[in-house]
């Protein structure tokens, strides 16, 4: 059972991760998209209506895989995990039928409305349609973190007399105090997501030659869209976030920190290797007494090292977890550091003729996918050994009757056909870049 469990697991975090890759695109780009509609409303001309519908078919694609590759998710509740779903069905999904139900049917009905029916249509019902687009969509991402702040930090559940968990506060459950942070960093990251790669797509024509109009108006959105994020993502909502975990997950903030052993005036530190013979970082650079000061506002503040929690709470993964925490931390300084320098050669009007700095920020759009990808590991591993945190062990909730073979046969089966679809994304996503908006449209636009 220990291999099925090891398979359960990949496999899960295989096509979670895989999956998330579209889902951030969209939320962000939801936000983005009602600036544009709003900018169209009050303005005259055709040039923000055409920008709006060009990004609207890049929503609609990353919309359509963000479905295909979502669906597998909930199903493997109960085909790898049935022992979970019997235990904490009565919680999850709650939250999970509600985003299906509400969330998934206002964005998904609203993106029709825009797609199919905006020649129909005044562009103040598209602006309005773009809003409930938005509201599904971030609707839609408070009701997944709702489910994952739950296991985090489980609140407002009864145990029954047969074991099993149901919800004793349904607003309990909507306003865990896990969730509001969570939700704002997460929603935050994701508009630097389509902040960055609507700055990419910006670039890549500004460079080409092509369409400058819709170049240039993407670049300006993309970069003051993206830098205002990429601050907020680091100050408030990560630092609380992290903050957060020392309170309520202490043992997951000592892992992704390393440290080992409890100290007063702890250090953080910023690079260095975790030793897990020794329980020592190897060639560390930390800052003196910082991640005191930093959890708790005190630079003699006593914080707990892993040294004072049991051995079998600690997370089973600590050096990836280590690993996974600092490069999604590295990253974010990263994405700061290059939207505030274009920020700055913006404001100076020199951005859309410095060519390294177009190459910068066009070779920088994966960055914000592999930081999202780094922090859901941080988050997930972290919570090891537990699928809800302090009540329930991840070994106990796998199925019983699905063996190593099994699950292994299904993870080959994803990965065949998520290559596959990856593959179709990026044909289809180069398509729209080539074909780009109308003709007509760029007539219109640059007049």
């Amino acid at each position: 059972m220990e291999t099925a469990l090891q398979y359960d697991r990949l496999q899960f975090a295989v096509t979670a991760m895989f999956h998330y890759l579209f889902p951030q695109l969209t939320m962000g780009l939801a936000l983005l998209l009602v600036y544009l509609r709003t900018r169209d409303l009050l303005s005259e001309g055709d040039h923000y209506h055409q920008v709006a519908r060009f990004w609207t078919g890049i929503f609609a694609l990353s919309f359509a895989f963000g479905v295909v590759t979502g669906i597998p998710l909930e199903f493997q509740f109960g085909t790898n995990w049935a022992n979970f779903s019997n235990y904490a069905g009565g919680i999850v999904g709650q939250t999970l039928a509600m985003e299906g139900v509400f969330a998934f049917f206002l964005e998904s009905s609203f993106l029709g409305l825009l797609l199919f029916g905006e020649s129909r249509v005044s562009r103040r019902t598209l602006w309005l349609a773009t809003v409930l687009l938005w509201l599904g969509s971030w609707l839609s991402g408070y009701f997944i973190l709702a489910t994952n702040a739950w296991m985090q930090h489980p609140v407002a559940y009864h145990v029954a007399a047969d074991g099993r968990l149901t919800v004793e506060s349904l607003a309990g459950l909507l306003t865990n105090p896990w969730l509001i942070w969570q939700f704002a960093h997460n929603m935050t990251a994701a508009v630097v997501t389509g902040a960055f790669v609507m700055a990419a797509v910006g670039a890549l024509y500004q460079l080409a030659g092509r369409h400058p109009a819709l170049a240039k108006t993407c670049l300006h959105t993309g970069v003051v869209a993206g830098a205002f994020a990429s601050v907020l993502l680091i100050t408030p909502t990560g630092h609380e976030s992290a903050r957060q975990v020392f309170e309520f997950q202490p043992v997951k903030g000592a892992a992704f920190e390393g440290l080992f052993r409890t100290e007063r005036g702890a250090d953080l530190v910023l690079i260095g290797q975790p030793n897990m013979e020794t329980l020592t970082i190897d060639n560390p650079l930390a800052v003196p007494s910082a991640l005191s000061l930093l959890v708790y506002d005190d630079l003699y503040a006593k914080v707990k090292g892993l040294d004072a929690f049991p051995l079998h709470e600690w997370p089973d993964h600590i050096a990836l977890l280590y690993y996974a925490y600092h490069i999604m931390v590295g990253l974010g300084t990263l994405l700061l550091a290059v939207m505030g320098l274009a920020l700055a050669w913006l404001w100076r009007g020199r951005l859309f003729t410095a060519r390294w700095l177009l190459w910068l920020l066009l070779l920088s759009a994966p960055f914000p996918y592999l930081a999202t990808t780094a922090g859901w590991m941080t988050a997930e591993l972290g919570r090891q050994p537990w699928l809800v945190y302090g009540l329930f062990r991840t070994e106990e909730g796998i199925s019983p009757l699905v063996h190593s073979g099994n699950a292994l046969f299904t993870l080959l089966g994803f990965l065949g056909i998520y290559l596959g679809l990856g593959l179709l994304f990026v044909l289809l996503f180069l398509e729209i870049l080539r074909h780009g908006p109308t003709e007509t449209a760029v007539v219109q636009a640059g007049s």
